[in-house]
């Protein structure tokens, strides 16, 4: 099947600054309402709530004990518990909203994974019950970061791997696009949290991002980016405050 013929379905994807608090996550609703507005369906992918110290992050569920160094299934399980508290809270509150969802996890997701626990790949995605689910709710709310490996056990993707799981979702159910909503308004040639001396770009092809991406925080994965540009998926990277044009990154 033909992306073109899925122009009615996009992905979006919610990182932690956008889900961190209640205020914050308003402006991801208002997002998904517009979006819904347009397509016939919208997948959300999130990543677990804030950054560093905040109660819910990757980072703070990790540090629920030291033994977790000493167990990668073990710290893997704990680690997705923190995209699937996140899907909870914004499901709950998209329906508090009045929009209906659902939250699609764990099996139901389709995604197998293999490899090492804690940086695993993607091996398929049996899209068969998103597809099926879309039947009767166009918002569903995937959980990113993880996936299961034959054994039914939960695995992570690496650091941003919630960037890959929107990708690979997209991929594999032809969606139009991708749009990740970050804290800048659209892609820079330098942090600007950092200094006043970039450029905004308005589009730029896959060999042009990449390089950028080469840096201590990066504004996607570039191991998701990659993923994109190999299966040729358009990327729209916007801002989370406003409704602006972001960036555009094609094929």
């Amino acid at each position: 099947m033909s992306r073109e013929s899925w122009d009615s379905m996009i992905i979006q994807k919610f990182g932690g600054i956008a889900m961190q608090n209640q205020q914050q996550r308003a402006k991801c609703i208002q997002h998904i309402k517009q979006a819904l507005s347009k397509y016939r369906a919208v997948v959300v992918v999130v990543s677990a709530m804030g950054r560093g110290q905040d109660a819910y992050s990757t980072d703070q569920l990790l540090k629920v004990t030291d033994a977790f160094a000493s167990s990668g299934e073990a710290r893997d399980l704990a680690a997705a518990c923190g995209e699937l508290i996140s899907s909870a809270v914004l499901s709950a509150e998209l329906t508090k909203a009045g929009i209906d969802n659902t939250i699609i996890y764990g099996q139901n997701t389709g995604i197998r994974t293999t490899g090492d626990f804690c940086n695993a790949t993607i091996e398929k995605i049996n899209t068969s019950h998103l597809l099926e689910t879309m039947k009767s709710h166009s918002c569903l709310i995937v959980p990113g970061f993880q996936g299961m490996n034959k054994q039914g056990q939960f695995m992570t993707l690496g650091r941003g791997g919630s960037d890959l799981t929107a990708i690979a979702l997209a991929d594999a159910l032809q969606a139009s696009h991708v749009e990740f909503y970050k804290d800048v308004p659209a892609v820079m040639s330098a942090d600007p949290h950092k200094t006043s001396l970039y450029k905004r770009f308005d589009r730029l092809t896959f060999d042009e991002f990449l390089p950028l991406l080469n840096c201590g925080r990066p504004i996607i994965q570039k191991k998701a980016a990659i993923y994109a540009k190999k299966n040729t998926i358009p990327l729209h990277i916007r801002g989370i405050a406003s409704d602006e044009e972001g960036t555009w990154i094609l094929p």
